[in-house]
């Protein structure tokens, strides 16, 4: 059984469509959405509502760790929009989504990440898409399990819940042969983003969990750059599947029942 996983897509529908090749499945596990691109800031959707320039800025002050006021400048810039805020992500996030559903390969398995929107994937998910969040899913006769989402931090990100939430959902996909989640485990080595300089959230549910039920593998993303990309918790294999938007290759997994 191969079975290719990606996650952190942000806006990467040119590689998602190759992404299901020569694979049994794929697992997507979440932020499809790109809201900037920290390479080439005049991609997302920051700077299609404001311009490059608009972006070069507020990218400037959060390298820079002024995350106040990169938060009043971007609160600034939402203030010029015509009408309420909502409506203008809503359609900038639509037209991400549109692309990026076509473009998704089937048979996918799919959950969400912090920068998602999920009350609209219903609208966008195509025949052969399962989306699931703290449910399991039988493939290759091995049992997944799924927990999206990220949990609450200073950036505010669309889908973030509370650590009990969160708990909650892990303990309802119960044992499994593999867990798949958007964040890692709060293991330190697997939550520090060498490039953006800070330590990211990770969930001591997921780590108590598999520290308990030792699954096969433990698969997530979130970090884009991490000081350690896998480690082993007991007899799980723990492994950040990559920054798919960077690489546009899938993380490969191979099982056997």
């Amino acid at each position: 059984m191969r079975i290719h996983v990606v996650s952190d897509v942000h806006g990467r529908a040119d590689a998602l469509a190759r992404a299901g090749e020569g694979a049994d499945a794929l697992i997507c596990l979440g932020d499809l959405i790109l809201f900037i691109d920290y390479e080439d800031h005049g991609q997302g959707l920051f700077a299609e509502l404001f311009g490059r320039e608009a972006a070069d800025r507020y990218v400037a002050l959060r390298a820079g760790r002024h995350y106040e006021e990169s938060r009043r400048f971007s609160q600034e810039m939402w203030a010029t929009l015509e009408g309420d805020t909502w409506p203008h992500i809503e359609a900038a996030v639509r037209r991400q989504y549109a692309e990026l559903f076509a473009a998704m390969p089937a048979p996918a398995y799919l959950t969400y990440g912090n920068v998602d929107v999920p009350a609209l994937w219903p609208e966008y998910a195509r025949e052969g898409h399962t989306v699931l969040d703290g449910q399991t899913a039988e493939i290759g006769g091995l049992r997944f399990g799924f927990v999206g989402g990220g949990l609450r931090t200073r950036y505010r990100t669309p889908y973030e819940i509370d650590d009990e939430e969160y708990a909650a959902k892990v303990e309802a996909v119960g044992e499994v042969d593999v867990l798949c989640c958007h964040i890692p485990p709060a293991v330190p080595e697997l939550l520090y983003d060498t490039v953006a300089r800070r330590f990211e959230r990770g969930s001591e549910a997921l780590l108590q969990a598999i520290e308990k039920m030792q699954p096969r593998y433990a698969l997530f993303g979130h970090v884009h750059q991490p000081l350690a990309r896998r480690t082993r918790i007991g007899r799980t294999e723990c492994v950040n599947v990559g920054h798919f938007r960077a690489s546009g290759t899938p993380y490969v997994l191979r099982l056997e029942e």
